[in-house]
Formats: C-alpha cells, sequence, structure tokens
C-alpha cells in the first residue's frame, strides 16, 4: 500500500483519542490527520482536511454520532466510517449500518484489529469484530440462511466486484449458471440489489 490512509478519529474523551493515536503511530501506512471531540469539530475537520476513513464514537456532546454519520455519508459520500464505541445495543449497531458506517467495533478491540478493520474498509468492504457480528447474527431479525459452498464462492466474488461473466470464467460454469446463481443470493438475503446483498451478507457474517 503506497498512500497512506487518512484518519479522522471523532470521540468526546481526549483519553481515547490519545489512546488509538499511541496504537496507530507506528503503522506506516497509516496517518491520523485530525482529531475531534464534537459533531460541529468533526465537520470543520472534514472541511479543512483530506480524510479517507473516521473512527466515530455515538456518544457526542452536541449530537449522536449516529446522526453524524448520515450526515458525512450525504456530504462526502468517498468517507468511510467505522463506529467505534463501547455501546453493543442492537438498536445502535444496525441504525450506524443503516446510515452508512462501513463497519463496527467495541472499543476493547486489539491493536491489530483496528488496523485491521481500518485497512479492510479502506479496500471497500466492511468490517465487524466477532463479537458485533455474532450480536447481529443471534438478535437480527434476519432467519437464517442456508447458503451452499458454490453460492458462498460466488458471493465473495460478487462482494469483490466482479460480474457475472467473470464468475463464469473463474469457476468454469455458464455465465447463465453465475447469474442463477446470483439471483438466488438475491431471493435468500431478500435484497433488492448488489449493493444490498453485500451489505446484509457482511452484517450476518457470510462475508
Amino acid at each position: 500500500m503506497t498512500q497512506k490512509i487518512k484518519i479522522l478519529i471523532t470521540d468526546d474523551h481526549n483519553l481515547i483519542i490519545e489512546g488509538i493515536k499511541y496504537s496507530l503511530q507506528n503503522e506506516k501506512n497509516i496517518d491520523v490527520i485530525a482529531t475531534a471531540n464534537s459533531a460541529k469539530e468533526t465537520m470543520q475537520r472534514l472541511a479543512d482536511n483530506e480524510i479517507d476513513i473516521i473512527l466515530l464514537d455515538i456518544n457526542l456532546p452536541d449530537e449522536s454520532g449516529l446522526k453524524l454519520c448520515l450526515k458525512i455519508k450525504q456530504k462526502y459520500k468517498h468517507i468511510q466510517i467505522i463506529g467505534l464505541s463501547n455501546n453493543s445495543q442492537l438498536s445502535f449497531i444496525k441504525e450506524m449500518i443503516q446510515n452508512g458506517a462501513s463497519g463496527y467495533l467495541l472499543k476493547n478491540v486489539s491493536n491489530s484489529e483496528l488496523i485491521s478493520a481500518i485497512e479492510k474498509v479502506y479496500s471497500g468492504k466492511k468490517y465487524f469484530s466477532d463479537d458485533i457480528q455474532d450480536l447481529l447474527i443471534q438478535k437480527s431479525d434476519y432467519t437464517p440462511i442456508s447458503v451452499t459452498q458454490r453460492e458462498r464462492e460466488i458471493l465473495v466474488l460478487i462482494s469483490e466486484g466482479i460480474t457475472s461473466n467473470q464468475i463464469a470464467d473463474k469457476l468454469f460454469i455458464s455465465p447463465l449458471t453465475a447469474d442463477t446463481h446470483r439471483k438466488n443470493l438475491l431471493l435468500k438475503f431478500e435484497a433488492s440489489n448488489t449493493a444490498q446483498l453485500i451489505k446484509k451478507a457482511s452484517v450476518l457474517g457470510y462475508l
């Protein structure tokens, strides 16, 4: 990775911010560009700096991080957001995801997992720590989905942005078969489009 990932940390506790900065300071591919203690400061930092990823807490003094997440994604579509909070309440996690977050971690996350999450989200994928995935699966409104090994292979390829024709070439199947698998996955996950399919599959731990 030649270009550094530019990070903004938003948290109302400076001690948390300093801890995250310290844990990331030796990472050659990651650069903490700015920090903020409130929603207002976050929007100011975004106006003044080029940011790739925001590590965003839910509890802020002037506005909920949930609402701020949506506001940021509406104005800066290219910026990825990772929720980083002590709050493991399912409704908050789901709302954060619905508002555009690409990941969610609890603050007891290890340094190595935080770095993995940042790198994965920067590459355009989703990242939810194991405890968050377990929570989403155990208490989700979605019923368990039966996915075959071949469908799981195709789901991974779809998440990488590969077309049905490319999937067919890669798996030595016909384009019609690849497209049929894609349609079946959309039906199984009750998704209306590919983006929704990938989101639901990520949240439920299939990716």
